[in-house]
């Protein structure tokens, strides 16, 4: 299983790979971008690097990806948030397979300490603002990631089983296979470890285990072979993700962070279908999916709270292309359910609510030379539960030699307000408040890709303005809270940075930077704070290769030194989280075509760090293990 993440900065358009060619593109198009040319610059990037390290969680990866900022509370299994471009995690939005994986029971975050990487196949990372095109949550970017598609990859079977330390273990399988018109994939993965104790040294270990499935269906009746003829697709996909990780919270007395026997259960299912087709020019895509989420709490056994959600989405999209315009609009519908139940409370946080949103989405694309194209869109959503919204994206592409790309974009976004934000937790402590309005994010960028022969490199610059952010607001005389609209303004601006360079078979090397100053405003005069678990200041660095039978991968992760709040004092206070170095490597060995042996080590350098105040990480790990592929 192969897994690619796009290492690089939103480009305003991209031109469809040449066949034969490994290529991802970073687009922000909302029709499928290989229906038509633009002339725009494709980022390619070495599609080995993920499977070379063998990482086993995506955001393992993602921690060397520009622009991108990763946040573990604990060790591998805890509450894991993704931040991109200084947003904040609900502000991060992904998707799989076309599947809006944002967890309505979960403050709208994505679950990405519930993703490994052996279920998927690819990553497209669309950094900046992107509602108008993505809807709701798109502020800091969109993940866009795909499991295995034969038709677009590899066929055959492939198998991977592995052991090491924290009595960690893992194994996965994967099924790509065409016959005729049919495509069929299907993927299994399995993680699970003894841990570490998160809070203190000596005390009882926080495991967890992870399981994961997906299968996919793809019908093409109709098969077009060169762009403008008629073609018709069917397809049904569907996820299913289990997970159980034990995690020390807090002291039920004292509200501080204490040795604890707590434990979360998590499980995250989804299907989606859709139909694509095209006569005469005209591309018509209709699809809809479901998505179901449960959470339950639990402490030494006994349960403590459930949360469920439920998201069902409908959507059409028509487009055309007239000479060198391509227009498309769309209609999408998301309805949205949530439930939370306790048993420690007699039932006092039980809520049960719901939502729905319309959305209109309309985008022009053109081509007006092979050196010049624009790009507009815009979009309305009608809420059921607050105040509409609309948002646009504007960008230009310039060419003036066919190896540089030059970019500069507008764009808005928002993020709809979660459930208990607008309905609250707890009566007579926290209370929502369904006055609330979308947070909103207006932004620019602008960018150079020069891609050459061996050499892919790019530069980026953006800046960003957050209105009316959530925020919880605190009574000291009652000793309650509720939520609200900032009336101040955050920003967020930076650079990012990096380069990929294919030296030989032996050495393919990707480097990165990113700067960030990311600060929050709660109300207009008062004083701007750094935003908390962000650095300003991180590089990365990756690199994978094949010399003969043996075969290497290594990452680099250096992370600069970020601000949290520690609220096991009071009042709470800020404090300083030191940089850290985490490096993994993993090095195979091909026994024949078919299997490869391979030992791999995470925090090679056993570097002591914490992505979040008060729970340790774990020390250097090593672990070996067998790989299996058997096919094209």
């Amino acid at each position: 299983m192969v897994l690619t993440p796009i290492l690089a900065a939103l480009a305003a358009a991209s031109t469809p790979a040449p066949a034969g060619e490994d290529e991802i593109v970073v687009t922000a198009n909302k029709a499928n971008n290989a229906t038509f040319p633009s002339a725009g610059t494709p980022v390619r990037s070495r599609p080995g690097l993920a499977e070379a390290v063998g990482l086993p969680m995506v955001t393992d990866v993602l921690r060397i990806v520009p622009g991108v900022s990763v946040a573990a509370a604990g060790p591998r299994g805890s509450q894991t948030q993704v931040r991109l471009r200084g947003a904040e995690a609900n502000h991060t939005l992904l998707v799989i397979d076309g599947i809006r994986f944002n967890d309505p029971a979960a403050g709208n975050e994505a679950r990405f300490e519930l993703l490994p990487t052996d279920l998927l196949d690819r990553i497209t990372i669309i950094l900046g603002s992107n509602s108008a095109l993505w809807g709701s949550e798109a502020i800091g970017g969109v993940i866009d990631a795909e499991t295995h598609d034969p038709g677009h990859g590899e066929r055959g079977l492939g198998a991977r089983a592995e052991y090491g330390s924290l009595d960690s273990g893992r194994a996965s399988a994967w099924l790509g296979a065409e016959a005729g018109k049919l495509r069929l994939s299907a993927t299994g993965a399995w993680l699970a470890s003894d841990g570490i104790d998160a809070f203190a040294r000596g005390g009882e270990r926080d495991g967890f285990d992870n399981r994961s499935g997906s299968a996919k269906l793809i019908f093409t009746p109709v098969e077009a072979t060169r762009y403008g003829e008629d073609s018709l697709e069917l397809g049904l996909v569907g996820h299913a993700i289990a997970g159980r990780s034990e995690y020390d919270g807090f002291d039920p007395a004292t509200f501080l962070r204490a040795e604890t026997l707590d434990e979360t259960r998590n499980r995250i299912e989804a299907v989606r279908a859709w139909a694509q087709g095209s006569h005469n020019g005209w591309i018509l895509k209709l699809d809809s999916s479901l998505l179901a989420s449960a959470n339950r709490n639990l402490l030494a056994g006994a349960p403590l709270n459930r949360t469920f959600g439920r998201r069902f989405t409908a959507g059409a999209q028509l487009s055309k292309q007239i000479g060198r315009h391509f227009f498309t609009a769309a209609l999408d519908h998301q309805a949205e359910r949530f439930r939370a139940r306790d048993q420690v409370y007699f039932g006092a946080t039980d809520q049960d609510r719901s939502r729905r949103l319309t959305a209109l989405v309309g985008q022009w694309h053109t081509d007006w030379t092979s050196a010049l194209a624009t790009d507009f869109a815009i979009r309305r959503d009608r809420f059921s539960a607050f105040k509409d919204s609309t948002t646009i994206r504007a960008g230009v592409t310039v060419k003036p030699v066919p190896e540089l790309s030059l970019y500069a974009s507008y764009a808005d976004g928002i993020a709809q307000p979660t459930f208990y934000d607008l309905y609250g937790f707890f009566p007579g402590s926290f209370a929502g408040n369904p006055a609330l309005r979308p947070e909103r994010s207006t932004g620019w960028q602008a960018g150079a890709n020069y891609v050459r022969g061996r050499y892919d490199l790019a530069v980026s610059v953006f800046t960003a303005r957050l209105r009316d952010e959530i925020i919880d607001v605190f009574d000291p005389a009652t000793f309650r809270s509720t939520t609200a609209n900032a009336t101040g303004t955050s920003r967020r601006r930076g650079l990012e940075a990096r380069a990929q360079l294919s030296l030989s078979p032996a050495a393919h090397l990707f480097l990165s930077y990113t700067w960030l100053d990311a600060t929050e405003q709660q109300a207009p005069g008062a004083l701007a704070v750094r935003e908390v678990r962000r650095p300003k200041h991180s590089a990365g660095f990756g690199g994978d290769g094949e010399i003969g039978r043996l075969t290497w991968g290594a990452t680099l992760a250096w992370i600069g030194a970020r601000r949290d709040v520690d609220f096991n004092v009071f009042p709470s206070r800020s404090v300083r989280l030191d940089p850290y170095l985490l490096a993994s490597v993993q090095l195979g060995w091909r026994l024949s075509k078919q299997i490869e042996a391979y030992a791999r080590a995470e925090n090679a350098f056993d570097a002591r760090y914490q992505d979040v105040v008060g729970y340790r990480m774990p020390g250097r790990t090593v672990y070996a293990g067998l790989r299996l592929r058997l096919g094209a």
